[in-house]
């Protein structure tokens, strides 16, 4: 596959949410076919012979993502939402955020029971949400092989939070 650098289409906006944050904004990625096709097809690459039975995304960007990739290896897409976005039976998970907290729910008769979840977000980088999705889906039966974001902030810890998944990205942010 033809290498791509990826930091030419994520657009990098200073002070927001909130002052002192550099946000990494994949919708520039979104907006250029070439690097929204890169993004999944090296995720098909990297995952298309690992046994993935399902991939689980967290809202929203993480489904953008997950979606295609889902379709290209014909596994199920698993919805992962903040409280009160899924109808029906729903299992919810309480986490904290920095400043916060928050909880989200699946439907956990999407999860397949004994099936191995590609758990994916857009970008990572604190872990929380990603660990409160994991919790949830090994409640549900599922195991979770690997962790997949496009964007990784490593300076954050991340990978300490979600020892001992293994964590995956496309491109790495070392400093604000």
């Amino acid at each position: 596959m033809k290498t791509l650098n990826l930091d030419e289409f994520i657009r990098k906006i200073p002070d927001f949410p909130k002052k002192g944050v550099l946000f990494y904004d994949i919708t520039s990625v979104l907006a250029a076919p070439v690097a929204f096709r890169y993004c999944i097809d090296r995720m098909v690459e990297l995952y298309q012979d690992k046994k993935i039975d399902a991939v689980a995304a967290i809202e929203a960007r993480g489904f953008l993502f997950a979606a295609p990739f889902a379709f290209r290896l014909g596994v199920p897409l698993i919805l992962i939402r903040k409280k009160g976005k899924l109808p029906g039976e729903t299992r919810t998970k309480k986490y904290s955020l920095e400043y916060a907290e928050a909880e989200i729910e699946i439907h956990p008769h999407d999860v397949p029971k004994g099936g191995r979840v590609l758990l994916t977000d857009d970008l990572i980088a604190t872990g929380g949400t990603l660990n409160a999705a994991r919790e949830l889906i090994t409640a549900c039966g599922a195991e979770i092989p690997a962790i997949f974001g496009v964007v990784g902030l490593p300076f954050l810890n991340y990978e300490k939070a979600l020892a001992p998944t293994p964590v995956e990205t496309l491109i790495n942010y070392y400093a604000e």
